[in-house]
């Protein structure tokens, strides 16, 4: 049975930048597991996706094209 390191591991597609007045799509990816979170951004790298570590245990993904590579392997989530 996974613990509480292992669970939400799957990525959220978001829209951002609402106090800027403009929206974009991007992901965050949460994880407790610092193994996971490595064994996430890696395969990241391997598709070429670019990715900024938000805090100790997300994931950010907000590139243009880094977005549309991630819709494009996970599909848009809504």
């Amino acid at each position: 049975m996974p613990g509480p390191a292992t669970h939400a591991s799957e990525p959220c597609r978001v829209i951002g930048g609402e106090r800027k007045r403009y929206e974009y799509p991007r992901y965050f990816f949460t994880n407790l597991s610092d193994d996971i979170v490595h064994l996430f951004t890696q395969s990241l790298e391997l598709v070429g996706v670019d990715w900024k570590k938000a805090n100790a245990y997300n994931i950010s993904v907000a590139r243009k094209a880094s977005v549309a590579l991630m819709d494009t392997h996970v599909g848009p989530k809504y």
